[in-house]
């Protein structure tokens, strides 16, 4: 009888009997599905950080991140052309919005976000050369996973927006000054003329009767009337300043050449110059192109520049007056190392009536008049200036465009 060696099953067929081999290679594949699974879903999330990266970036308004603690943790590309030093990463907010606070500001836009507040306002800062920049901001909370919350701000440049609102405003109120100045003017002009018509009369009268005058009780008589005639005149001089600025301008407009109208007014002024040991400087380009303009109202532009600034220089001192020409523009400047103005007042000079002299020496007209002028003239004028360290102003006029 043939004897039967028994089967030995070996560990591997073990394996596949109990089922073990597949259930590796089910292992397995779920792991290699699951990988599969992850790196599709790494692929999804890095597009979708580049998306949103690339709207982030091209967002035309400056967009900064400031995490929980007030510290800028992300900034778009835009952010560094308004504020490249106070928005680096890991910078306060206290560098932007509240440098000279040592505490936190009540007014801060991060931590009104910080504390869940949508916020909005509105600052603005100097640049060189003293310019006013100005920003609207926009402050929104962010909710994190992790209970911690962030400020996202949005940083939009308003400069030129508000820059037009300014001249805007200065026109109206040019405008509204130049009517009342214009209904004033007339009502007084008549009785201020009857007044020194009389008072003259009188002073005539008073010469052509000695005997009057030798009487004790008119000896104060020429005296008063000298003072009423001396009154009515700065009066009248007034009302024709202000009929001057409520008329339009009827002058026929030419070429003009600027180096010509300043060198007469500084012929004109140059007693004052002497009078007060003031040396004027000249830096008139050679060759200046024409602009098209009204020869006497930009002759008072430049007078009334000229002596604003003798008025701000006590005894001794200089005034520049230079011109040159930057593109399509002639640039005429008129500078000073007098007392200055304050940045608080600065925006208030070209407001007709407001003066920073003593009462009687200076109607406030002189500047609200040569703004006018220059805008009539499709030109710019800006005053640049600080306590103590003078002022410049800047007229800017379109070159004459020769058809």
């Amino acid at each position: 009888m043939k004897q039967i060696k028994p089967t030995t099953i070996d560990e591997k067929s073990l394996d596949v009997l109990l089922g073990i081999e597949s259930s590796k290679i089910g292992f397995y594949g779920e792991v290699k599905q699951k990988i599969q699974e992850l790196e599709a879903a790494n692929l999804s999330l890095r597009t979708k950080k580049s998306e949103l990266q690339a709207m982030f970036d091209s967002i035309s308004d400056g967009v900064v991140i400031y995490d929980s603690s007030g510290l800028v943790q992300q900034r778009n590309h835009i952010v560094p052309r308004f504020f490249p030093t106070e928005t680096l990463l890991g910078n306060s907010c206290k560098a932007l919005f509240h440098p000279d606070q040592t505490t936190d500001h009540e007014g801060c836009p991060v931590g009104k976000a910080l504390m869940g507040e949508s916020f909005h306002t509105s600052f603005s800062i100097k640049r060189n050369g003293g310019e006013n920049h100005f920003f609207d901001v926009s402050a929104t909370p962010l909710e994190g996973p992790s209970g911690k919350r962030r400020a996202l701000l949005f940083i939009r440049d308003v400069t030129e927006r508000r820059t037009r609102e300014l001249h805007l405003l200065q026109s109206e109120k040019m405008s509204s000054i130049g009517l009342l100045a214009a209904g004033v003017a007339h009502e007084i002009n008549n009785p201020m003329t009857s007044v020194a018509g009389y008072a003259e009369a009188l002073q005539r009268r008073l010469n052509d009767a000695p005997g009057l005058a030798d009487d004790p009780r008119m000896q104060d008589f020429p005296k008063y009337l000298e003072i009423i005639v001396r009154e009515v005149y700065r009066c009248k001089t007034i009302i024709d300043s202000l009929l001057s600025f409520s008329r339009k301008s009827e002058g026929a407009f030419g070429k003009v050449i600027l180096n010509s109208i300043i060198e007469e007014v500084l012929e004109l002024m140059c007693h004052q110059g002497r009078d007060k040991k003031v040396f004027i400087k000249r830096k008139l380009l050679a060759s200046l192109p024409a602009i098209s303009g009204d020869a006497s109202a930009l002759r008072q532009v430049f007078l009334n520049l000229v002596l604003n600034a003798f008025q701000a220089i006590e005894i001794g001192g200089m005034i520049t007056v230079e011109t040159t020409v930057d593109g399509s523009h002639v640039i005429a400047r008129v500078i000073d190392n007098g007392a200055g103005i304050s940045s608080e007042i600065l925006d208030q000079i070209w407001n007709p009536f407001y003066t920073t002299k003593e009462v009687g020496k200076n109607q406030g007209l002189g500047l609200a008049v040569t703004y006018d002028i220059v805008e009539k003239h499709a030109g710019t004028i800006k005053a640049i200036s600080k306590l103590s360290s003078g002022t410049e102003f800047v007229v800017r006029l379109p070159i004459c465009q020769d058809k």
